[in-house]
C-alpha cells in the first residue's frame, strides 16, 4: 500500500512485499531512488542468527501494524517478541518516525521500553483517524490532527485495511507526500494477490483466496466481508498450516475467529499435533472437520447456493483447492 502511494506520487520506490501487489504485478524491485519499502516481520534471520530479520533493515520510517503472539516455533512468549520489536525501534534514527495504532497494547509496551524517535499514532485518540462513511470500510474520511485530509473510496473492505491506510498516509507524509495526494493514490489501490482475492464466480457462488492464518486475521477478514455483503451466506474453509497453527498456539482463538461465517469447513492435516475437532466443537458456528480435499469439496458443494461467498484461508497452496472447488461447482 505504501509502495503504491509513493509510486503514485512519482517517487518510484523499490520494494519487497510478501505477495504480489496487483498495482505492480511483481513482488519486488530494486529501484534507483532513495526510497525502499519492506514488508517485514519478527521471524528469525537464519539458523545462526536468531534475531528478528527486521533488526538488520535500519529503517528511517517504521510502521508497527500489530503485535500478537505468533511464530511459536521461534519465540516462547509474547514478551520475547516485544523485545525484538524494541530492538527494531532502537535502530530508527532521531529524525525518523515510528507509526503505530493506539489499539495495540503490546506495541504501547514496546514504546514504553524507550523510544528516542518521534511517534505518530493512528486510530481512536491518535493523530490520524478515520471517519467511516460505509460500515465495510470501503469509504472513509481521513483526519490528521482533527483536520480533514480527504475521502478514500476503494475496493478494499475491513477495519484492518482502514487502519493500514492511516499508517500508510502517515509514513508517506513523513517522506514528502501530502495527504491529499496519498488519498488519491489509495482510491486507486488494488490490494495484493491472496488478500481476499476473488478467484472465481460460478453459478452465482463467489470464491475468495485469502492468506489469513492467525485468529485475528481470520476474524478481521470475515468481518470485512460480512459488512460488505450483509446477510448473504459465508462459508469459510480454513487450513491450519503455519508452524504456530500446527503447534496449537492459536487453537483457543479459532472458534471465536469465525463468528461472522455461517458455516466453517476445517482441514485437519495428518501432521496436526492437536485435536482440531474437539477445539471447534464448542463454537457458535456450524463446523465440519475434513481430512481430505475431496471431503472438503463434497461438503462445500452440498451447502453452497447462488449468493454464497466461500473464503478459502491458508498460507499455502491448499493443494489447488480453489480451482478444484470452482470446477466442482460448475
Amino acid at each position: 500500500m505504501l509502495a503504491w502511494v509513493l509510486e503514485h506520487a512519482g517517487m518510484s520506490p523499490g520494494f519487497l512485499i510478501g505477495g504480489i501487489p496487483q498495482n505492480f504485478a511483481v513482488s519486488a524491485r530494486l529501484g534507483d531512488t532513495p526510497f525502499f519499502v519492506v514488508e517485514a516481520d519478527e521471524y528469525d534471520s537464519a539458523f545462526f542468527d536468531k534475531r528478528s530479520k527486521f533488526v538488520h533493515y535500519r529503517p528511517r520510517t517504521a510502521i508497527l501494524n500489530n503485535l500478537e503472539f505468533d511464530h511459536a516455533d521461534i519465540f516462547p512468549d509474547l514478551p520475547a517478541i516485544e523485545r525484538q520489536f524494541h530492538h527494531l525501534v532502537r535502530t530508527i534514527p532521531s529524525e525518523g518516525l515510528v507509526i503505530h495504532p493506539t489499539t495495540e497494547p503490546a506495541l504501547s509496551r514496546v514504546i514504553e521500553m524507550g523510544c528516542w524517535t518521534p511517534v505518530q499514532t493512528t486510530g481512536e485518540g491518535g493523530q490520524w483517524q478515520a471517519r467511516l462513511l460505509s460500515e465495510d470500510g470501503s469509504r472513509f474520511e481521513v483526519l490528521f490532527e482533527g483536520q480533514l485530509q480527504g475521502c478514500v473510496e476503494w475496493d478494499m473492505t475491513g477495519q484492518h485495511n482502514v487502519a493500514n491506510a492511516l499508517a500508510t498516509l502517515a509514513a508517506a507524509r513523513h517522506v514528502g507526500v501530502v495527504p491529499s495526494l496519498g488519498v488519491q493514490a489509495l482510491s486507486a489501490f488494488k490490494s495484493v494477490k491472496r488478500r481476499m482475492e476473488k478467484v472465481a464466480e460460478v453459478r452465482g457462488i463467489t470464491i475468495y483466496d485469502d492468506f489469513a492464518h492467525h485468529p485475528t486475521a481470520i476474524a478481521t477478514t470475515l468481518d470485512g466481508l460480512r459488512k460488505k455483503i450483509g446477510d448473504a451466506p459465508i462459508i469459510a474453509v480454513i487450513e491450519p498450516r503455519s508452524n504456530s497453527m500446527k503447534l496449537g498456539a492459536h487453537r483457543d482463538g479459532l472458534p471465536e475467529s469465525v463468528s461472522q461465517a455461517d458455516q466453517v469447513v476445517w482441514y485437519a492435516p495428518p501432521n496436526l499435533g492437536w485435536d482440531l475437532a474437539a477445539t471447534v466443537a464448542g463454537g457458535c458456528v456450524p463446523s465440519t472437520v475434513c481430512d481430505s480435499l475431496e471431503a472438503i469439496i463434497a461438503r462445500v458443494h452440498s451447502q453452497a447456493r447462488p449468493g454464497t461467498h466461500i473464503v478459502i484461508m491458508s498460507n499455502g497452496g491448499f493443494g489447488g483447492l480453489h480451482g478444484k472447488l470452482a470446477e466442482a461447482l460448475k
